[in-house]
């Protein structure tokens, strides 16, 4: 987790100053983004809720996305991030959210997509989305890089 702290803390610090708030929606990173963000002191002031929409049932439950909806974008792409990001957003009313899916590894997913392909999105004053590719097969390696990716996108939005 110390690798994620620095980020984590300049995040929670601009949310805070700014009065914002802040929802999570992520997959291959298994909720690291959410616990860097709830490992900051005085994270009920930002941080709404988050949830580890791993497959698509999650996806339908959690983040309320029908299988039309999941149907019109790619898998693990920049544009289900920012679908994800927007749905997490509206359900929970949040100034931001956050969004990743990626293919952790070893060996890529069922979609074709390498180990260590990841997309990150965020909803919200500054819409922003990235893809990257690590290049990398070792699982938790990518899911801690992802967490981190992510992070610094969302500190880029909000500096923005």
């Amino acid at each position: 987790m110390d690798r994620l702290m620095p980020v984590a803390e300049r995040v929670g610090a601009l949310l805070k100053q700014r009065g914002d708030k802040v929802a999570v929606a992520e997959s291959s990173a298994g909720g690291l983004i959410s616990a860097a963000l709830l490992a900051v002191p005085g994270a009920s002031a930002y941080y709404l809720g988050g949830a580890v929409v791993y497959t698509r049932l999650s996806r339908n439950l959690l983040l309320d996305l029908s299988d039309r909806e999941l149907a019109s974008v790619p898998p693990n792409s920049v544009q289900m991030a920012a679908l994800m990001a927007g749905a997490m957003r509206e359900k929970f009313g949040a100034t931001w959210a956050l969004a990743e899916t990626g293919a952790a590894g070893p060996g890529g997913n069922r979609y074709g997509h390498p180990s260590g392909r990841a997309c990150f999105a965020v909803a919200g004053a500054m819409p922003l989305s990235l893809q990257i590719d690590t290049g990398l097969d070792d699982r938790a390696e990518n899911m801690w890089v992802f967490a981190e990716r992510a992070l610094l996108m969302f500190e880029e939005a909000l500096k923005g």
